[in-house]
């Protein structure tokens, strides 16, 4: 059996700061902090530049690499460039070992062949890229993006629902709100709660609060949940079949942290030590034929594809996609 892991966020290495700064980057510096609305005391602003300079080399390495076609994918500096190793886990972690609950295992459908492409954007189950912020909620947002795609299905609505409903709520299930928890903690809290409710009447804070649900604002329930065997192809029939399906997956890299678009495959990954949940909502294959899982993550639209990634599909289990899959059933 594969353990399996509390899901928050990020948990990146970055190398250590450089002694000294380059001045040609400077015009560079300055317009990436405007960009991201970054401040900095005096003290603090060196060594914030030092990081920001080594992550920047590590990008531009990638991407020469990428233009000579050693990669699939590119990467860019985003808001996430002053960060260390360190201060990611911080401010987006919440890494604790933990077993998950019985739930029921998926069956296969007995139907022929699913299609080729499925992308459930195109059909009205998936909300806008929502951002966690500075908070280990990735759960929750994994756990939402599910659920609102089986509300979706089952009654033609796609309703935004409150991931702070679940951060403020779920404790007593298991659930550590800003500091981690899993999905299926989140659906087991909704059950029992008989709802949850919209982000409109609930809205995303990015910090744990006092549990504030009012039934009158519910727009959910859940009857159950499924686990998914860790097998690519049954899960592309769960997505193909069911919609959305919740996953964690291993992020500890800085290909993933400044991804940018492309086929994403990190020969590093863990199939087992997952730090982050995200949400498949389908799945295709390039014109080179190289197959993908089409991924919604939850850092804001500035990151990756719109907020997205491409992961590489049949390739190992790569980065863990299939090892923790889970649905609610509505």
């Amino acid at each position: 059996m594969i353990p399996l892991f509390f899901l928050a966020t990020l948990c990146l290495g970055v190398v250590s700061a450089a002694p000294t700064h380059d001045p040609s980057l400077d015009a560079e510096w300055h317009e990436w902090k405007t960009r991201h609305g970054k401040t900095y005391i005096t003290h603090e602003e060196g060594q914030k530049r030092a990081v920001w300079e080594d992550n920047r080399k590590v990008i531009e390495l990638h991407n020469e690499d990428y233009a000579k076609g050693v990669h699939d994918f590119s990467m860019e500096m985003n808001a996430f460039g002053d960060l260390t190793n360190t201060e990611f886990r911080e401010l987006m972690t919440g890494f604790q070992s933990m077993g998950s609950k019985e739930m029921d295992v998926f069956q296969e459908p007995l139907l022929g062949d699913v299609p080729k492409f499925v992308d459930w954007r195109n059909h009205g189950y998936v909300t806008p890229v929502k951002n966690q912020g500075h908070c280990g909620a990735c759960w929750a947002f994994s756990a939402v993006g599910s659920l609102e795609g089986q509300m979706f299905r089952k009654t033609g609505r796609l309703v935004p629902l409150s991931e702070q409903n679940l951060v403020d709520c779920s404790w007593s299930y298991g659930n550590s709100g800003c500091d981690g928890g899993l999905m299926e903690h989140a659906f087991q809290y909704v059950k029992d709660n008989g709802g949850l409710d919209t982000s409109v009447s609930y809205p995303y804070e990015a910090r744990n609060g006092t549990c504030r649900y009012n039934p009158k604002n519910s727009a959910a329930k859940v009857m159950g949940f499924v686990k998914i065997p860790p097998s690519e192809y049954l899960l592309m029939k769960a997505v193909a079949t069911v919609g959305p399906i919740s996953v964690g997956i291993d992020t500890k890299h800085h290909s993933f942290q400044f991804y940018r678009g492309g086929m994403y495959y990190e020969p590093s990954c863990s199939s087992s030590k997952l730090d982050h949940a995200v949400l498949v909502v389908g799945y295709g294959e390039e014109s080179d034929g190289k197959k993908y899982w089409l991924v919604k993550n939850s850092w804001g639209t500035g990151w990756g594809m719109n907020g997205y990634i491409k992961m590489a599909r049949d390739r190992n289990n790569n980065c863990g996609i299939v090892t923790h899959a889970v649905y609610p059933t509505v």
